[in-house]
């Protein structure tokens, strides 16, 4: 193993054995602060060290700045927007002046354009939160260009031996080389990258996976199977190459492996996938093509799940001006490539190449499948094959990015983590450099085959209800006694479930403002990082403008989910229970019985029912009640129908209306029930005025009345 040494001021390499290797450059550039990945935390930061009046160096190992937000993350995701400060916001104002200018809008007009959902825009605000990934790139170039920041691009960091640090403890990095022998020296370096290449380099403690629940006293992290109901696949998807017979093989990506209990802590990582620009304008537009080396078994199970029951397009299209598109993951089967980047965090340059090549085909042939293949649904064919690629977009790549979404690699382990407390409220920061608001949310990490004999997803997590919070200034600065002047705000120290709230381009922004602005401090009062005085570096980041403290209405705490088996008398969950539609699930209004509720989600009304289903051991009479979260937005009509001895009587239920016993459940009346067939409950939609919620039934015993 090589590694690097210094000597009379110049960085040499030298093997283990002591002999010199290729010597560097005599006299590597030198500079204040270097950030190494221009990713949109590493632009955030080399604009606030010329700020700061240091000089900066950002190496960009590919050709293009930006990371996601360039990538095709045009669609923000934000949690709360008043708590994107500094330079972030200084980005989405950017933004709304972009798209001020007429020259701006070239396949629509400004008034066509809509933008919808978490990133919408509403009138009068100061930025606008949609964009094009060309827009962005513009808005980035120009910040480098007046700010005069030096960008090398192209050049990747020897992991082997590039990193020259000092012998003392704590140590400092001197130096770092890039592969092509290129040598750059710093005061402070940033590691901005998504994969925390130089942190690992450096020889920082770092994570990779899913932590045990037990190691920090969390609820949410580890295996997640009962809780991954969110973009699942249909109920009885055979998982066999020849359907029932298991001799055959599994079709591919479905793990052999079952997962292991729920919140045991593993290394496998939640899925990566390309965040699609799409647009429908003809004339600009490219039609998906087949891929070389496409491979229908590769699709085998999206198509299965179609003919299982699958009705939706599996894809989330958010709007972007001009009618573009960010295109994300949606449903049980979809651009996710569940499984199948385990290895990328610390995979050789090259082995990453292959996984993120893998990914592109992958794709480039589900979108293909989508708008093409004869056993696609014809309203699925039909909705996505009017949409391809950009011209404008991507020119390279016809269309398609070389930015994978990197959900998650290393993250950094210092002497402070931030965990689902921190999330959740129970636990602050004490030094806080910037705010998070996103639901602590994980894509799937595993696909699976069930003790039935099924095909399953396992890993989603999206549990939210929280205020923002603050993240503390340790959590982006390596342990005490370890690198002394290295800062880390894109894989920092977090847990799987902190870090998917964390991991948001508006707060890799905010956080890399905060660390070069750290970093700077560090140099002028010639401090390890670890050392700096945090009063002024508060001082100075409410003077930048960045947010530090939630002054809003706090959230109402949501409970955590009630068991089933915890109440009284016989007890149903949504999750036993036969359905035709209910396909969304929620968590938003609490309390609710097991992992979740189900909706109908205000759609296809007199199409959705939900049946729940029991046996009575003891013959008598019985209140039946049903569980449900009230809202302004629920059905004051919800038609229920529960099936006695006395045969079938039907009630209306308000579901607006707090249900009156625990706040959870409301009773529909008492029946006799005998021992001899099964009874149900069932819930429908049929012309109901609202969303109409499904969460559980209970049968409580009543003592008989004397007369």
């Amino acid at each position: 193993m090589a590694f690097l040494v210094i000597g009379s001021g110049v960085v040499t390499a030298q093997d283990a054995t002591g002999d010199k290797a290729q010597p560097s450059d005599a006299s590597p550039a030198t500079y204040d602060i270097v950030v190494y990945g221009g990713t949109s935390g590493g632009i955030a930061a080399a604009v606030q060290a010329t700020r700061m009046g240091k000089s900066v160096l950002v190496i960009e190992p590919t050709q293009r700045v930006g990371g996601l937000t360039t990538g095709g993350l045009g669609q923000t995701d934000i949690g709360n927007k008043s708590v994107v400060g500094g330079i972030a916001r200084e980005f989405y104002q950017a933004v709304r002046g972009y798209y001020e200018n007429p020259e701006a809008w070239t396949w629509q007009t400004k008034d066509q354009y809509r933008s919808e959902g978490q990133s919408k825009t509403s009138a009068g605000e100061d930025a606008m939160w949609t964009f094009e990934p060309s827009a962005a790139l513009k808005i980035y170039q120009g910040w480098i260009d007046k700010c005069k920041i030096p960008v090398v691009y192209g050049e990747r960091l020897d992991r082997n031996a590039g990193v020259a640090m000092t012998r003392s403890i704590p140590w400092r990095i001197i130096a770092i080389r890039m592969e092509s022998g290129k040598t750059f020296a710093a005061k402070m370096f940033i590691d901005a990258t998504y994969e925390g290449d130089l942190m690992a380099s450096a020889k920082v403690d770092y994570t990779i996976g899913r932590e045990d629940n037990s190691k920090y006293g969390e609820t949410l992290s580890g295996v997640q199977t009962a809780r991954a109901v969110h973009h699942q696949i249909v109920d009885g998807v055979d998982p066999y190459i020849t359907p029932g017979k298991p001799e055959s093989g599994l079709l591919p990506f479905i793990d052999s492996n079952p997962p292991l209990a729920d919140g045991t802590g593993d290394k496998r990582v939640q899925a990566y996938c390309f965040r699609m620009c799409m647009t429908d304008h003809p004339e600009n537009r490219i039609a998906f093509h087949k891929p070389e080396g496409y491979d229908p078994m590769w699709y085998e199970l999206l198509l299965r799940n179609f003919e299982a029951g699958e009705r939706r397009v599996p894809l989330s299209i958010g709007a972007m001006p001009n009618r573009k598109t960010d295109t994300n993951n949606n449903f049980g089967v979809s651009t996710d490539f569940i499984g199948q980047n385990y290895d990328y965090p610390e995979a050789s340059y090259e082995r990453r190449a292959e996984i993120v090549a893998q990914h592109l085909k992958y794709q480039q042939g589900l979108m293909w499948t989508l708008a093409n293949h004869p056993r696609m649904p014809e309203n699925v064919r039909n909705a996505v094959s009017r949409w391809g690629m950009c011209k404008d977009e991507f020119i390279e790549g016809n269309g398609w990015q070389e930015q994978l979404y990197i959900r998650e690699a290393r993250r950094m382990v210092s002497d402070y983590v931030m965990t689902q407390h921190h999330c959740q409220g129970r636990e602050m920061a004490d030094v806080p450099v910037g705010m998070a608001a996103y639901t602590m949310d994980s894509h799937h990490v595993q696909r699976f085959v069930t003790a039935n004999g099924t095909a399953r997803n396992e890993g989603d997590v999206q549990v939210g209800g929280f205020s923002p919070f603050p993240i503390d200034y340790k959590s982006i600065v390596p342990k005490e006694g370890q690198c002394g002047n290295l800062l880390v705000p894109v894989c920092l120290s977090a847990t799987h479930m902190a870090f998917g709230s964390i991991r948001m381009e508006p707060v890799f922004m905010v956080l890399g403002q905060s660390a070069a602005t750290a970093a700077a401090h560090a140099i002028d009062e010639k401090a390890m990082v670890q050392r700096i005085d945090s009063a002024k570096l508060g001082e100075r980041l409410l003077a930048d403008k960045q947010v530090l403290k939630w002054t809003g209405p706090k959230a109402v705490p949501r409970g955590e989910e009630i068991k089933p088996e915890s109440l009284p008398g016989i007890v149903v969950d949504d999750e036993k229970a036969k359905r035709i539609g209910f396909e969304s699930v929620g968590t938003t209004v609490s309390p609710y019985v097991g992992v979740h509720y189900r909706h109908d989600s205000d759609t296809e009304k007199g199409n959705q029912s939900i049946r729940f289903s029991t046996r009575f051991e003891k013959p008598g009479m019985y209140e039946v009640r049903i569980a449900y979260g009230a809202n302004a937005n629920r059905a004051t009509n919800v038609p229920v129908t529960i099936s006695h001895a006395g045969g079938d009587t039907m009630v209306k239920l308000n579901q607006r209306k707090q249900p009156s016993i625990d706040r959870l459940f409301e009773s529909v009346g008492t029946y006799e029930f005998t021992a001899d067939k099964e009874f149900t409950v069932e819930i429908t939609n049929k012309e109901a005025d609202g969303f109409v919620i499904a969460d559980a039934v209970q049968w409580i015993a009543k003592e008989s009345q004397t007369e």
